[in-house]
């Protein structure tokens, strides 16, 4: 599903993120990557969905070659990808609707396609009664769960989560982990970058750790191990 050979990412300051990392997730897994502050992480997951370059090295997703494919081609990778922020990212002046909606419209989806999907991701997010409200007039949690319908409402094969807890409390942390453990039981694969130990260590699941820009630890149903 996604493989990296021998990457690494040097970014223009001279800063070295990402050292000779070679990795395969298979789909369908549910995997933690950790590591302290600047130890790579993000640098991690933003090349697995284009948003960074390699400066060597191949990654594959999918069918995907991601060091050689053109820009015109990234649009269609992304339909593949699914991305949950840590701080939402939802456009204020959209309604609940309207921002999962965006999702299709940019891939020209039909309106009756886009209405039956986004509500159907509602029904997953429990969020159908909130559809026309503004982001403004939701709690952080109900943000980040329109956040993950967006996230899914293309159906795609794995969703990318960069520290999808760090804004909430754990009472609203552990329903999100909930609800991303229900979409893994689907069969999409999950990365999520966290410094949330007692997630990690609760939810065991397979576990990379990063440290200065290399993998230090992948264990199959790992503890994380680090200060927070």
């Amino acid at each position: 599903m996604i493989q990296m050979h021998d990457v690494w990412k040097m970014y223009p300051n001279g800063v070295s993120a990402v050292n000779g990392i070679s990795i395969h997730i298979k789909q369908g897994e549910f995997v933690y990557i950790v590591g302290a502050s600047g130890a790579g992480k993000s640098t991690f997951i933003k090349m697995i969905y284009r948003e960074e370059q390699p400066t060597q090295g191949d990654i594959m997703v999918g069918n995907w070659n991601l060091a050689t494919m053109k820009e015109s081609q990234i649009p269609l990778l992304r339909r593949s990808i699914g991305v949950v922020f840590q701080d939402f990212k939802l456009l204020p002046s959209m309604t609940v609707f309207e921002n999962i909606a965006f999702a299709m419209e940019v891939l020209e989806a039909g309106k009756s396609t886009i209405r039956r999907s986004v509500m159907d991701v509602l029904d997953i997010v429990r969020l159908k009664n909130k559809a026309r409200f503004l982001p403004h007039e939701l709690s952080g949690g109900e943000q980040q769960r329109v956040s993950i319908a967006r996230a899914i409402v293309n159906n795609p094969s794995v969703v990318i989560c960069d520290e999808p807890t760090g804004n909430l409390d754990p009472e609203t942390s552990w329903e999100i982990m909930h609800l991303l453990e229900e979409i893994n039981d689907r069969g999409t694969t999950i990365l999520m970058a966290t410094h949330n130990k007692d997630i990690v260590n609760t939810m065991r699941k397979r576990v990379i750790a990063i440290d200065n820009g290399r993998i230090s630890r992948d264990d199959v149903r790992g503890g994380y191990r680090y200060e927070s």
